[in-house]
């Protein structure tokens, strides 16, 4: 799998969708420095919040293929100035979190994306599971197994072997 660093405001959703990506429980979880796991690295939101942060950023932004621009659709602004993308050296997508909240104003927040230059945004929900796929097979790379890519043995092709002497 590609691994992927997640970006954005406090409380945007990035940990509870890192969550749902690894098939955890969903569950409240501070994030107060930038966590590596296997294929993703979670950062806090102060580190996009803030300029003299936002430098970690840009270095970690290396240890991975792509970079992952978070925004809720519950969000009233955008974090992200308009063709920011421009300044990474690696892929950079969009992830609409939050699209099931009930003031959930999803346009909006897939408009802000697309200005940035995301080159694909996804929209999900970490807690309904919506989405998630998507995001799980575009990070995976060939020669991975994803859990919907296992068959029951009962699918799988059968090597019929003849006993008939020829």
């Amino acid at each position: 799998m590609k691994k992927m660093i997640l970006v954005g405001r406090s409380e945007c959703g990035k940990t509870t969708l890192r969550q749902a990506l690894k098939g955890k429980e969903i569950r409240y979880e501070k994030t107060q420095y930038i966590n590596h796991y296997d294929v993703v690295i979670d950062t806090p939101g102060e580190y996009a919040e803030n300029s003299s942060l936002a430098r970690a950023l840009a270095l970690y932004s290396y240890e991975s293929d792509i970079v992952a621009l978070l925004i809720s659709a519950t969000e009233p602004y955008s974090l992200y100035p308009p063709c920011v993308t421009g300044v990474c050296n690696r892929p950079v997508i969009g992830i609409v979190t939050q699209i099931d909240a009930p003031d959930a104003n999803i346009a909006q927040a897939v408009d802000w994306l697309a200005l940035t230059g995301c080159e694909k945004i996804f929209e999900v929900s970490s807690y309904t599971g919506e989405g998630v796929w998507e995001i799980l097979d575009y990070l995976k790379e060939e020669g991975d197994i994803l859990p919907w890519d296992k068959k029951s043995d009962a699918e799988k092709p059968r090597n019929i072997v003849s006993t008939k002497m020829m």
